[in-house]
């Protein structure tokens, strides 16, 4: 299976859950402890942005016993993810030494995440985990202290919450809105890209959604700071978890009232208008000039694909 059959359009990755949360036991402490002894049990285990991975032949196994990730390095003190098929799923963390000492060889290796990804040597199914296992354990990494007195705080109701013990505060994961849209004019729609990208490619614009301020007024003023472009008609399609480090990428569509692009270069390196058939040859990389689109593991290919595909013109 390609990495492009591994996410059929309106499937990009993060979306499929496989797990049963299962809230109800992240008080249970005495539980918890007694699902991480049982032989049954599961993690996902994480370095920043990696994870890692057994090899097993060809394959890679990210799924591991809690005793395969103890004996990798991972820290002590499990992020509690949820069921499957009855069996507990813990998300663990991985130090930078103990990550070091997996580089380069033996059944065991740490490997960037994003590019398991978009290759499709993880199963799509199990990315959603994954991602919940990364955001949850960076979340606790960047966050061990007080932000209102600063003192250190302590792990509770399985991960899902860190207390201080001095001024009683009580802090929760954060999930960041990001609103990212295409933006149409008749048969033409409007695509940038950024410094980072590779050659050729281009991407729906994005932007983090501010303070009090609706998904529809974020996607407007995104798309008009970014472009000049002022728009309209904004109608919501689909979100996509993105745990880099921990985004909900809230997919539009709208449509644009001027076509006179200009560029804020301090955010993008080129935005232009791409016709329907051009966008078509940059999904399936076949673009005379070598152009292409997103990949496929992104919801911002879902959302030029939808628009592709849509003879309307809407």
């Amino acid at each position: 299976m390609s990495a492009f059959d591994a996410f059929p359009l309106g499937q990009p990755a993060f979306v499929t859950n496989v797990l049963d949360r299962a809230a109800h036991l992240r008080r249970e402490d005495e539980k918890l402890f007694a699902m991480e002894q049982k032989q049954s049990s599961r993690a996902y285990v994480v370095y920043r942005d990696s994870l890692l991975v057994k090899r097993e032949g060809e394959q890679v196994r990210a799924l591991l016993s809690i005793d395969e990730a103890l004996k990798c390095g991972a820290n002590p003190g499990t992020v509690f993810l949820g069921l499957r098929d009855g069996a507990a799923v813990f998300g663990m963390g991985l130090s930078q030494a103990a990550a070091e000492k997996l580089v380069g060889g033996g059944d065991y290796t740490v490997t960037e995440l994003r590019g398991m990804a978009m290759q499709g040597a993880v199963p799509p199914q199990e990315l959603s985990a994954i991602a919940m296992a990364k955001s949850m354990v960076g979340w606790h990494q960047r966050h061990g202290y007080c932000a209102n007195c600063g003192t250190r705080t302590a792990m509770k109701e399985g991960g899902w919450k860190r207390d201080c013990p001095a001024c009683k505060a009580e802090h929760f994961p954060r999930t960041d809105p990001v609103v990212i849209m295409l933006v149409a004019s008749g048969d033409k729609c409007l695509l940038g890209r950024q410094k980072h990208f590779p050659p050729g490619m281009y991407s729906c614009l994005a932007g983090f959604v501010e303070a009090a301020e609706t998904i529809e007024d974020a996607v407007r003023r995104e798309i008009l700071e970014e472009s000049g472009i002022r728009c309209t008609d904004v109608n919501y399609y689909m979100t996509q978890p993105w745990p880099y480090p921990s985004s909900l990428m809230i997919g539009c569509s709208a449509r644009a009232l001027n076509e006179d692009v200009v560029v804020d270069h301090t955010e993008l390196e080129d935005a232009r208008w791409f016709t329907r058939e051009e966008a078509a040859q940059m999904l399936t990389r076949t673009h005379p000039d070598g152009l292409a689109g997103p990949h496929p593991f992104a919801i911002a290919h879902h959302l030029l694909g939808r628009w592709v595909h849509d003879e309307s013109g809407a």
